[in-house]
C-alpha cells in the first residue's frame, strides 16, 4: 500500500520520525521517495486513517489510488469514484509533488464536468516556511470538500488526503492544562516526535529525567506508554502531578519523583526521552565564550544523568540540547564527548530551530 505523508517545517526531523515509527511497528517499508515536503512510502501493511494523530511532524496523510504514467493513471481513475460527498457542489485542491501536475489537474476538471458536478478548483493559499527557508503551500480554508495529490516524476502517483492533523485542538489542549511554562516549554508536537524517535512501544516505560510540568509524559501516556518523570524543581513536579490528574490518566501508569536525576534511583525503564535545561532564554546573541560555557555545562550534566541511569535503561536515549546562535553561525554541544563518556552510539543528530531564534535545539538519538 502506498501512502503520502505531508511533512511539517523540519523535513529531516519529520522524515526520521515517520521511518522510525514504521520500523518500530514492524510495518515493513518496501520503498520511499521524498519530493519537497512530501514523503511517499510503499508499506507492506495498510494503515489506520487516524494514524496522523500518532505523529508530531506530519501535516496530512494521503492514500494512493493509482500510479503509473499519466495515461495509465487516467484509465485507472475512470473506474474509481473520486468524490464521496452527497452535495452537487464540490471545492477541491490538488497538492503538487509532481511534474505531471497540470495533466492531472486538467483530467479532474474534465472528469467533474462530465459528472455534472459544480466543482471548483481551489489554490493552496496557506503556507509553511520550512527550516531550510523554502516556503511550501497548504490549504488555508475549511471549505474544502476533497484534497487530492499528485506525486512523482517518471512514475506518477495520484491519491486522496485521508486525514489531517488537528493542530488547533492540540494547541488548545496544551493551553488549557492547569500548569504551563511559557519560556521553558516543549510543545506537544515536538514531544510526539521525540517519543517516536525513541522506538518505545505501548506498555513499555519511558523515563523523562527533566520532566518539568509533564508535556512529554502526557503525550506518552496518551499513547498507552507508562512513564517515570523526575525533576529537581519541586514546583515543576507538583505542576506535572496536577497536569496528569487533569488529563485523568490512571495513576498506576506514572511515577513522579522530586530529585536530582544525576543521582536519582529507578527500578527500570525502556527508554529516556527528555528536554534538559537548555540554558537561560536569551534576547541577544551571546559572545562565543558564554555560549561555550553553556554548552559545557550541558555536556557535563547530560553525561552524569545518562551514566546514572545507563544500567536501568535498556533502549534508546533521546534528548534535545542547546543550539546557540553566535553571529551567522550556531554552536552545538560536543556529541563525541557525550557518546564516548557514556558508551552509547549516535543514531540521529538533527537541528531544530527557527531563523531568528537565538537558542534552538539539536536533537540527538543515541543507542547502545
Amino acid at each position: 500500500m502506498k501512502y503520502l505523508f505531508v511533512l511539517g517545517r523540519n523535513i529531516e526531523l519529520s522524515k526520521a520520525e515517520v521511518l522510525t515509527y514504521f520500523e518500530k511497528e514492524k510495518n515493513r517499508i518496501l520503498n520511499y521517495n521524498l519530493i519537497k515536503n512530501g514523503l511517499l512510502i510503499d508499506l507492506e501493511n495498510e494503515i489506520s486513517q487516524k494514524i496522523v494523530d500518532s505523529f508530531g511532524g506530519v501535516v496530512s496523510v494521503g492514500k494512493v489510488l493509482a500510479f503509473g504514467n499519466s495515461k495509465e493513471i487516467q484509465k485507472k481513475l475512470d473506474k474509481i469514484n473520486l468524490y464521496s460527498g452527497t452535495k452537487n457542489k464540490l471545492n477541491y485542491v490538488l497538492w503538487n509533488f509532481s511534474e505531471g501536475y497540470e495533466t492531472i489537474q486538467n483530467y479532474l476538471k474534465e472528469r467533474f464536468r462530465e459528472e455534472k458536478l459544480k466543482a471548483t478548483f481551489k489554490h493552496l493559499t496557506g503556507s509553511i516556511k520550512l527550516q531550510d527557508g523554502e516556503t511550501v503551500f497548504i490549504p488555508s480554508s475549511n471549505l474544502i470538500d476533497e484534497e487530492y495529490f499528485v506525486f512523482g516524476k517518471k512514475e506518477i502517483s495520484f491519491g486522496k488526503i485521508i486525514s489531517t492533523c488537528d493542530y488547533v485542538s492540540l494547541e488548545k489542549r496544551d493551553m488549557e492544562k492547569p500548569f504551563r511554562r511559557e519560556s521553558l516549554a516543549i510543545s506537544p508536537r515536538l514531544a510526539k516526535i521525540l517519543i517516536n524517535l525513541s522506538y518505545v512501544k505501548n506498555d513499555e516505560i519511558l523515563l523523562d529525567p527533566f520532566c518539568g510540568v509533564g508535556t512529554i509524559l502526557s503525550e506518552a501516556l496518551i499513547r498507552g506508554i507508562k512513564v517515570i518523570g523526575i525533576d529537581k524543581d519541586k514546583n515543576a513536579v507538583n505542576g506535572s502531578i496536577e497536569n496528569l490528574r487533569w488529563f485523568k490518566f490512571n495513576s498506576q501508569n506514572y511515577e513522579l519523583i522530586n530529585d536530582d536525576s544525576s543521582r536519582a534511583k529507578i527500578s527500570g525503564a525502556n527508554v529516556i526521552v527528555t528536554e534538559p535545561d537548555l540554558g537561560e532564554t536569551l534576547k541577544k546573541i551571546p559572545p562565543r565564550k558564554i555560549a561555550e560555557e553553556t554548552l559545557l555545562r550541558f555536556e557535563n550534566l547530560i553525561v552524569r544523568v545518562i551514566n546514572n541511569f545507563k544500567g536501568k535503561v535498556s533502549g534508546r536515549v533521546v534528548f534535545t540540547s542547546p543550539y546557540i546562535r553566535i553571529g551567522k553561525k550556531r554552536l552545538k554541544c560536543n556529541i563525541e564527548k557525550i557518546v564516548s563518556s557514556t558508551g552509547y552510539k549516535m543514531i540521529y543528530e538533527i537541528p531544530e530551530y527557527r531563523e531568528n531564534q537565538i537558542v534552538g535545539r539539536m536533537i540527538y538519538v543515541l543507542g547502545k
